[in-house]
């Protein structure tokens, strides 16, 4: 009896990017190609679904000015920011993050520039940047990690595979942080922050013209969280002070934007609030409508300059900010 062998993955690769290409680019129908290739109609739909799950197929679907214009005025004027880049809410959580990150990566192709120097932060919506396809190839840019490495995080959480992504993308030189991201003990922190490695590629983030970094929140699902760093006990006690997010995982605020380093801060090898405030275009990547109280507190901290986000999410912000504003 003869034995069924399932198609290779570098076979499917290229049989999803022919029906991709054909549906797609060449304009023919799904009977077409499936006369043409010997399958089924019903087999063409679902390879072109799965074009789309395997990042074979990515899309991007742009708002009409109608529809942003006012919303992005009103959080540039309410927020201080030089741009906030405004995706259409989708009800898959995982086609909302492509989407805020689609339009990230389309901002990056339109404003780096040959030299430019580009620090990238840890986390899933910073790492859906480098997944998201670009097409302006740069020779000279540099992708600097901007906190250190975690196991805990997984590859694809980690600063270091970001930059690497970013770097094979846009063209350019990868950097890493040659540190752990997580430190228990302040006095080791402070000790590897003197070390002469970290502290020359530190200076290099220090320097960038772009940052890319996520907004954490203390919820369970959140990325530092899920790393285990804090006990349930501190998260516990930090909601209750009044800690909503922190930037880079790790430097904490409260709604107004005020630090709130007391109970968890002083333990992650990475840039500080401060640090970003010094750098020319520090980009802010946030999908989740959970983190609106994170958002607007990370907002608030003034080391923001481009926010990338929802509609439903700008509507919440505003609507928050007003809310407490007239308390």
């Amino acid at each position: 009896m003869a034995t069924h062998n399932p198609r290779s993955e570098p076979d499917l690769e290229r049989l999803l990017s022919e029906v991709a290409q054909r549906y797609y680019l060449g304009g023919e129908t799904q009977e077409s190609i499936a006369s043409a290739l010997g399958v089924s109609r019903m087999k063409v739909n679902r390879l072109l679904k799965q074009a789309h799950e395997a990042g074979v197929v990515e899309v991007r679907i742009r708002l009409a000015a109608s529809q942003t214009q006012d919303i992005e005025r009103r959080m540039t004027e309410r927020f201080g920011l030089r741009r906030v880049l405004i995706a259409p809410d989708s009800v898959e959580f995982e086609h909302q993050r492509m989407a805020v990150a689609s339009l990230v990566s389309s901002f990056l192709e339109a404003n780096l520039k040959e030299g430019s120097v580009v620090t990238v932060g840890m986390g899933r919506n910073v790492a859906a940047v480098a997944n998201a396809s670009v097409s302006r190839i740069l020779k000279s840019a540099t992708f600097v990690c901007a906190t250190g490495g975690a196991s805990e995080a997984g590859e694809t959480g980690n600063a270091d595979h970001i930059c690497r992504k970013l770097a094979q993308s846009f063209g350019g030189t990868p950097q890493t942080l040659y540190a752990p991201a997580f430190v228990p003990d302040p006095a080791l922190r402070a000790a590897l922050l003197e070390n002469a490695t970290v502290k020359r590629t530190f200076q290099i983030a220090q320097r960038a013209d772009f940052a890319l970094v996520g907004i954490g929140d203390l919820g369970e699902n959140s990325h530092m969280v899920r790393m285990g760093w804090f006990s349930h006990k501190e998260i516990t006690e930090s909601r209750a002070s009044g800690v909503v997010g922190d930037l880079m995982g790790y430097d904490f605020f409260g709604i107004g934007g005020e630090p709130m380093n007391d109970l968890l801060g002083g333990r992650v090898i990475g840039l500080s609030i401060d640090q970003l405030r010094q750098i020319g275009c520090v980009i802010a990547i946030a999908s989740e409508a959970s983190k609106v109280p994170s958002i607007l507190g990370a907002l608030r901290t003034g080391a923001i300059n481009v926010l990338a986000t929802s509609l439903s999410i700008c509507q919440s912000l505003l609507s928050m900010d007003d809310q407490s504003t007239s308390r």
